[in-house]
């Protein structure tokens, strides 16, 4: 396994940075209230690389790739630029680089930054494609023998979203309002959700836009990198609303994504395999190789003014679709994809129940309330919760973080 990349950053060789130069994920921040910045995290610092575009010190085929301050009119420019592009900053942050004179009047305090939407998200799908997520959910839904719909093990489910309310780490949410009905309520009721709840998971975001359907290959040269994503749910809004066409207002509050993307290239060495198929898959769904990650996972909660209880750990590989399988099947029909799509994974849990991704498997549908550390119980999420989601792919001597996904949830709108 590829070891530790020693930067003249000294914080980059620390064992405990989530940005050592092996990382060297993409953000965009601010320093007070000052223009956005495109900018890369190597430790503790941010290399504005929107500075050095201006100062003339980038080499791209394009002026103004940086001016808007996110990633979108670099992601345009192709898997060669990225390629380039990467190759220039690993050997300039390079121990000894001749670079280093230039640069390091462009590093920025990580603690005097606000870190702000990455890239703009252009479209958003989210996919329903951990298996012991959907049989969990299953067997509390229907029962454990008919957990899974039955083209389940065929394709990687999904549904389109809103783009518009995808929002970056620290970004306050919003209990919702929305229709509730229980099965001994003749009429429904409009109200604050009593059962929202979170859902942990991977965001892969398209770089390079397509035109009909590509294969699994295809798809996974069309990732730009990765993101933490977390995907709010109103159960019981869902639970009303669902049948016959699936979410709709009770997925569309919030979905928060970490402030870093994590490139493919650093997640390289992590590369791990989906699980032996219960029923084989068609030839285009296929993969050529490992398509998914070694990253371990966890989610923290903490009540308002409280310490956080760490809820659950489990890992991205346990996945059944890759990414690139969901992102092959998105375009079967001959649907373009987009520079900026964002894919949700679905939620992840693992096979026990201290790796489930959500407090509707947590605590059973509420049947099964949580001890927090500090005493407080919790079957779904109460206002001025504090929700962190964190993800790590372990190295040799390093580690490659995506920084913390985390939001606040604010009471629901007084209604009239």
């Amino acid at each position: 396994m590829t070891q530790l990349l020693r930067s003249w950053v000294e914080t980059a060789n620390s064992a405990d940075t989530d940005f050592p130069l092996n990382n060297l994920p993409y953000g965009a921040f601010r320093v007070g209230g000052g223009d956005l910045h495109a900018g890369v995290a190597i430790g503790d610092q941010i290399l504005d690389v929107t500075a050095l575009e201006k100062a003339g010190l980038l080499d791209l085929p394009e002026s103004g790739v940086f001016a808007r301050g996110t990633w979108n009119d670099f992601m345009a420019l192709g898997p060669d630029v990225w390629a380039s592009f990467r190759k220039f900053l690993t050997e300039a942050l390079s121990e000894g680089a001749a670079q280093k004179s230039d640069l390091e009047g462009h590093l920025v305090a990580m603690g005097k930054a606000t870190l702000e939407m990455p890239f703009t998200v252009t479209e958003f799908t989210d996919f329903y494609a951990g298996r012991h997520h959907a049989f969990n959910v299953g067997s509390l839904f229907r029962d454990p023998a008919n957990a899974l719909p039955p083209n389940w093990l065929h394709i990687p489910i999904g549904y389109n979203g809103r783009a518009s309310s995808v929002v970056v780490s620290g970004t306050d949410v919003t209990r919702p309002n929305g229709q509730l009905k229980s099965p001994d309520m003749d009429m429904p009721v409009f109200e604050a959700s009593k059962r929202f709840d979170l859902e942990l998971e991977m965001g892969a975001i398209v770089g390079k836009p397509s035109k009909g359907r590509v294969s699994v290959q295809e798809a996974d040269d069309m990732i730009f990198g990765y993101v933490l994503l977390n995907d709010w749910s109103a159960r019981d809004i869902q639970a009303w609303e669902y049948v016959p066409l699936g979410p709709f207002q009770a997925k569309a509050t919030a979905t928060t994504i970490s402030p870093w993307i994590v490139t493919k290239p650093a997640l390289e060495p992590f590369r791990a395999s989906t699980p032996p198929r219960e029923k084989e898959l068609l030839p285009y769904l296929k993969e050529p190789g490992p398509m998914l990650y070694d990253i371990d996972l966890e989610v923290g909660l903490a009540p308002e003014g409280k310490a956080e209880t760490i809820l659950s750990r489990t890992n991205y590989n346990v996945m059944y679709y890759s990414a690139a399988q969901q992102l092959t099947h998105h375009t079967t029909s001959g649907c373009p994809m987009r520079v900026g799509d964002l894919l949700g994974s679905g939620t992840i849990s693992g096979p026990e129940k201290e790796n489930r991704g959500s407090l509707l498997e947590l605590s059973w549908g509420g049947k099964e309330p949580l001890t927090l550390d500090t005493g407080e119980t919790r079957t779904f999420l109460e206002d001025g919760d504090t929700l962190t989601l964190r993800g790590v792919a372990k190295g040799d001597g390093y580690r490659i973080g995506f920084g913390d996904c985390a939001g606040t949830l604010r009471p629901a709108p007084a209604l009239d």
